[in-house]
């Protein structure tokens, strides 16, 4: 639970959400920060794990160079045991999503909601992720599929997760169509539009005022009435352009006074005011409109083209719990499905919102790569014996690093053994004799997918209990988090500027 300087108050266990809200000031621990942050960003999921492995590497890197070792040969062998752990994952590891079916992604969903606040509706949520992802799959000009789900680099997700209080969580659900948080600007326009053709504004539409500092002298008061009845019809002759164009909804971000109201509800149109940037832009990309900052053209005549519009099969107002939302349906370019969640609170919404972004994530991330691991430690514990022995084999002073970054990589089976109330040393040395017999035995190869079962305390076969995670996720846990802790090894020195003593010199 993290309260803010203000009171705001999150209840959340996701690693980059509690990160971010804490306000770190020492620079090394900054450095962990943004390292949650990229793992959030390139894959989703996988933040807390990311920033344990980082810590732990650091914390025996500090020890090697105690005891006399160089940074450089540490970093050199960090570097090699990465290289080796990552080619090791994608050789040996790795497990084609084709062999396991389509079980597999709602599997790789429930991996990653198993140790969020929803894990006990983990099934009902991972079908709706499952869903979702696959409602929103498009195929580009070179032929490659994609899901377009996460804002990554301005490629605009078209899932939209929507919360709305009461009812149980199990009660939310996948709605076919982009959903708005806000409703028609009036109650005299139509509930639906059918074919819908969008136009997507980011201005007022409100009576002109000029501007301040004009002045404007009259001798006579007939003359201000005609000033008001130009300014009324300069936004009048705006709507027009826009309804003439073809326009049958308006979105605008900004506001419509109660005057212009009184065109759209005559045109039979929707018109909805206050609506987010963000969703706009997701709207315009889907049905193809564009965003319009201004009717100036060229030759700084108004205008407002037909192709700017944007299309729909129908917009609808539809209304949920105590609000109304307009969703938009059948959209021309790529498709676009709302989650609308149901929840006793905020904090419940907003937890069950971030687990949704991480299992939508994974979920995306395994369609692309087409890979998966076993999960439960398995892959840590493997890597741990796999390094270990390559250690041995060595003749340099890079030996010690990389038995080190082998011992580092145990602290994941540690760690999910301890939040399970297990004996993690009696499960850690089970699940490494496990591994041990899979990498030296060629019969027993299929013991590779051994992890931890934290239920019953024990070690199975994840792979074919359905714990599993895209393989991508967990070759770049262990390129950044090396790459983090090698940042960190290489500084010598810090020099810090005091603040009191700098204002005292100038």
């Amino acid at each position: 639970m993290l309260v803010d300087d203000i009171g705001d108050v999150t209840i959340t266990n996701d690693g980059a959400t509690i990160l971010r809200m804490l306000e770190v000031e020492h620079p090394a621990a900054k450095v962990l920060v943004e390292l949650a942050e990229l793992q959030d960003r390139e894959v989703g999921d996988g933040t807390t794990s990311v920033v344990i492995i980082a810590a732990e590497l650091l914390k025996r890197a500090n020890e090697l160079v105690r005891n006399k070792i160089h940074p450089t040969s540490i970093i050199s062998g960090y570097r090699l045991a990465m290289r080796e752990a990552c080619k090791y994952v994608e050789e040996k590891l790795s497990v084609k999503v084709d062999r396991l079916g389509k079980d597999s992604l709602i599997n790789c969903a429930k991996t990653s909601m198993s140790s969020k606040l929803i894990t006990t509706d983990g099934n009902f949520f991972a079908n709706l992720v499952v869903e979702a992802v696959q409602a929103v799959k498009t195929t580009n000009s070179k032929g490659e599929v994609k899901y377009p789900i996460k804002r990554l680099f301005f490629v605009l997700q078209s899932i939209n997760i929507l919360k709305a209080h009461g009812k149980s969580a199990k009660e939310s659900y996948l709605l076919n169509g982009y959903a708005l948080n806000t409703g028609r600007a009036a109650q005299g326009m139509p509930t639906r539009v059918t074919p819908a053709r969008i136009a997507c504004l980011d201005f007022n539409l409100q009576k002109t005022k000029m501007q301040m500092g004009v002045q404007v002298l009259v001798s006579d008061p007939r003359e201000l009435e005609k000033i008001r009845e130009r300014e009324s019809d300069i936004t009048k002759e705006r709507i027009q352009k826009v309804l003439k164009a073809g326009a049958n909804v308006v979105f605008t971000t900004k506001g419509i006074d109660d005057m212009s109201l009184k065109y759209f509800v005559e045109a039979g149109a929707i018109a909805v005011r206050r609506v987010r940037k963000e969703d706009l832009r997701h709207v315009a990309k889907a049905t193809g409109a564009t965003m319009v900052t201004t009717f100036a053209d060229m030759e700084g005549e108004e205008t407002f083209d037909p192709s700017f519009l944007g299309h729909a099969s129908e917009v609808v107002e539809e209304r949920i719990s105590d609000d109304e939302i307009i969703l938009v349906k059948g959209t021309k370019n790529t498709s676009a499905v709302s989650i609308i969640l149901r929840g006793a609170n905020d904090f419940m919404l907003d937890e069950i919102e971030r687990s949704l972004h991480d299992a939508l994530c994974i979920v995306k991330r395994t369609l692309e790569s087409n890979t998966v691991v076993a999960g439960g430690g398995a892959v840590e514990a493997a890597l741990s014996v796999y390094l270990e022995n390559l250690a041995t084999t060595l003749g340099s002073r890079e030996q010690l690093a990389i038995a080190e970054f082998a011992e580092s990589l145990l602290i994941i089976p540690k760690v999910l053994a301890v939040n399970a109330a297990k004996d993690a040393t009696d499960l850690v040395a089970q699940l490494r004799a496990y591994h041990n017999k899979a990498q030296t035995n060629a019969d027993k190869q299929h013991l590779s997918s051994m992890g931890l079962d934290l239920t019953k305390g024990v070690i199975r076969n994840n792979l074919e209990h359905g714990v599993i995670e895209p393989a991508m996720s967990k070759v770049k846990i262990i390129q950044f988090a090396t790459e983090a802790a090698i940042t960190i090894v290489r500084i010598d020195d810090m020099i810090k500027l005091d603040k009191e003593e700098s204002g005292q010199e100038e």
